[in-house]
């Protein structure tokens, strides 16, 4: 007598999930978000990419950075670099120059405060500041600072620039604010070699992008003459110990979940962690800091222009690691007096553009604008 077979069936245990909101261009979005345990991102997921090649005078070898790059652009949009060419004494120095101004009383750094500026440059005490309006006001101090051709060392004539471009640049005029650091005289200093750094690298990246679209090395080398290139130096304090993982999604943020708005951001984290990405499926990942590395993200200006092949992925920071943490993003764009469209080489055969061009400009007023007017709200409701 043959054996009979009988079939069960299992029942998976349903994944609860929740709701993020997010300040946009074009107004809040929701995003659902897994109720799991945070983890750590995988190498598939946040590759390291050894972009030393992007230096060689070969095509083939830059090429073959490009389609690294490519590969993790569409999957999760972050992914890090190693042999950046950056020396460990140039961040260095920045680092320590962080720890000296942000360890400051608050009355020392007041001289420093970005009230004074009309373009979000200088000092923003800790919990003034709220990226994301649907969370908790952002634990963190910041000094940011926008492009000044001033610094820049492939400018040789300020004054040899169109009227028609430097009206874009929120660049100060009486020295603000680095005359309010003149006590640490290292500071200045050691953060503009960074950001001269950073600004080399990115000009270097940008073209390893343009090849990853299936477009001439130098497609975009206009458009970054004067660059949309700004840097913030964020301070951390530790966040309480949280019991579990949903209190701790649900708690306190260092800075919110958002998307930055250019091209795409250089980032250097200190060995404390805290930075976390939302994958792809709606799952919140760790991107630990990795030595030797920084960490590459997409912006929401790169995604329009490709027509969502490359995304910007949300991420934010919780720094429960009872140490105080510094990161130094460097944000790179194009010109804020350039605009592009969505790219050719990214439309599929028989498809269409999803997007209008706009120009740089209009594009990060747009996202200051939607993020500025919705923390004004909330914090009047609060």
């Amino acid at each position: 007598m043959a054996a009979e077979t009988v079939t069960a069936t299992v029942h998976e245990p349903q994944i609860q999930t929740t709701h993020l909101r997010l300040a946009s261009g074009n107004g809040p979005v929701t995003r659902t978000v897994l109720c799991t345990p945070l983890r750590d991102a995988s190498p598939s997921e946040i590759p390291i990419i050894d972009i030393s090649p992007i230096f060689s005078s070969s095509l083939s070898d830059r090429a073959g950075v490009a389609a690294q790059i490519r590969s993790a652009a569409t999957n999760n949009g972050f992914f890090y670099i190693a042999n950046h060419g950056i020396a460990p004494d140039v961040i260095e120095a920045a680092y320590q120059g962080c720890l000296d101004f942000f360890r400051q009383p608050d009355d020392v750094k007041e001289s420093a405060h970005n009230r004074q500026s009309s373009y979000f440059n200088g000092w923003k005490p800790s919990r003034t500041t709220r990226v994301n309006p649907f969370e908790s006001v952002d634990n963190r101090q910041s000094f940011s600072w926008t492009y000044d051709p001033e610094y820049d060392p492939s400018v040789a004539d300020t004054s040899s620039i169109p009227q028609e471009i430097s009206r874009f640049f929120r660049t100060e005029t009486n020295g603000f604010p680095w005359k309010a650091t003149d006590n640490i005289p290292h500071f200045q200093a050691a953060v503009l070699t960074y950001w001269r750094a950073c600004l080399a690298l990115a000009r270097k990246l940008v073209r390893a992008f343009a090849l990853s679209l299936d477009l001439p090395e130098d497609f975009f080398d206009d458009k970054f003459a004067y660059p949309d290139a700004s840097l913030a130096l964020n301070y951390y304090p530790s966040l309480p110990p949280s019991s579990t993982s949903t209190e701790a999604a649900a708690g306190e943020v260092s800075i919110g979940s958002h998307t930055d708005f250019q091209l795409f951001t250089i980032l250097w984290q200190d060995a404390s962690g805290g930075l976390q990405v939302l994958s792809r499926q709606g799952q919140w990942m760790n991107a630990r800091p990795v030595p030797g590395t920084f960490v590459v993200n997409i912006g929401d200006y790169l995604q329009r222009i490709t027509n969502d092949r490359y995304v910007s992925t949300v991420h934010r920071a919780q720094n429960r690691s009872g140490k105080e943490r510094i990161s130094m993003p460097f944000f790179f764009g194009f010109g804020m007096h350039e605009s592009c469209g969505v790219l050719d080489t990214c439309v599929g055969e028989g498809g269409g553009k999803k997007y209008e061009e706009i120009s740089c400009r209009d594009w990060v007023i747009k996202r200051l604008t939607a993020s500025h007017k919705t923390n004004f709200e909330t914090d009047e409701a609060a």
